[in-house]
């Protein structure tokens, strides 16, 4: 057996698992109200029916709440990091003992008999089928006796999970281990470090979370003059703290993780090369509060601590002045009470803005 994989599979066992497809559960997207990934039973249990077909219900089970996107999918944060990002997949309490048996034992049978199944996918299969029945393990996975069905409510397998909000579907299957028993209560496996965690669920949560839109309030009035201080600030109502949760509840397993962003700063961009921000950065902090500072009439010729100053007109036209706030990004979670800092979250919204030429009289 090659122990270079930690499930130590044959490649054609491996190619196996991920053929037969229902050991990875695909989870719906998230929305701002709590929304399951699946359900924790099986369908006498629930009460209901199955409709999937296959007498079995999946037991992962991650909830979105507070500032998360409505109607589901990724929220409007984009990352500071451009080499953040989500988790693509993770593994995640998934079927009791009795649950897995009644789903396995069927999967691996209707593989079996399937046309074809010769030489190394036969062999494939034999060896799942021992690895699940006949207590058959590999260097660091231990094998099970008729799939722990005498330790039934006292563990579950757990199996991957695909974020359905990955583009990369290379990536979204990149979980590809065969489900794994856990103990209620106990961590999973240390070579699992995709397991779900606290650290995952705060990604999640950033992933999901919706910040509010940012939009500058610019000074003075009416369209702005070329050569004059264009005034710009955020209403105070701009900075309040956000917060987006994801957890996971399942028997034996309970695990949350909130994510808080606050505002960090402003960066301006005119629209056009024809123009000076204030400051030169274009990046204008927090003070006191606030970023930026309201303007009050006669000082228009005044330099503002945040704003900008054209140097031509936009001709009877726009300039698209984007602005980018950027919010510090944080989170805590089961057993982590101590925020621990992510990557820095951004905010882009576009404005017209008309710029005309002072007119003067000659007298």
């Amino acid at each position: 057996m090659n122990g270079s994989k930690r499930t130590t599979l044959s490649a054609g066992a491996a190619a196996l698992a991920l053929a037969v497809g229902t050991l990875v559960l695909v989870a719906p997207q998230a929305a701002a109200e709590p929304v399951d990934t699946g359900s924790g039973r099986d369908a006498e249990q629930q009460g209901g029916t199955d409709k999937s077909g296959t007498g079995i219900y999946a037991a992962a089970k991650v909830t979105y709440s507070g500032s998360v996107a409505k109607g589901g999918g990724s929220g409007n944060v984009t990352s500071s990091d451009v080499s953040w990002t989500p988790p693509p997949c993770w593994y995640a309490p998934m079927y009791g003992a009795k649950e897995f048996k009644k789903k396995m034992s069927k999967e691996l049978k209707d593989a079996a008999s399937a046309p074809g199944m010769t030489g190394h996918a036969g062999a494939a299969i034999n060896e799942l089928q021992r690895h699940y029945e006949d207590d058959y393990g590999w260097t660091d996975t231990p094998g099970y006796k008729d799939y722990n069905v005498d330790k039934d409510g006292e563990g579950m397998f757990w199996a991957a999970v695909e974020n359905p909000d990955e583009p990369d579907i290379l990536k979204r299957g990149s979980c590809s281990d065969i489900p794994f028993w856990v103990e209620n209560g106990e961590a999973p496996p240390p070579q699992y470090e995709e397991a779900i965690s606290p650290e995952i669920l705060a990604a999640l949560a950033y992933q999901h979370m919706e910040l509010p839109k940012t939009k500058v309030t610019l000074a003075p009035e009416g369209d702005s003059k070329v050569n004059l201080p264009t005034w710009a600030w955020l209403d105070k109502a701009a900075f309040d703290e956000v917060e987006a949760t994801a957890a996971i509840n399942v028997p034996g397993f309970n695990i949350q993780a909130t994510t808080t962003a606050k505002p960090k700063s402003l960066t301006l961009d005119p629209g056009t090369e024809d123009a000076t921000t204030l400051p030169a950065s274009g990046e204008c902090p927090i003070v006191d509060g606030r970023i930026g500072e309201p303007y009050a009439k006669g000082k228009s010729k005044e330099t503002p601590p945040c704003g900008i100053v054209y140097r031509r007109s936009s001709a009877g036209a726009t300039f698209p002045l984007k602005a980018a706030l950027t919010w510090e990004i944080s989170w805590t979670g089961t057993g982590q009470n101590a925020p621990v800092g992510m990557p820095d979250g951004t905010i882009e919204v576009v404005q017209d803005i008309t710029v005309e030429e002072v007119q003067s009289i000659n007298r």
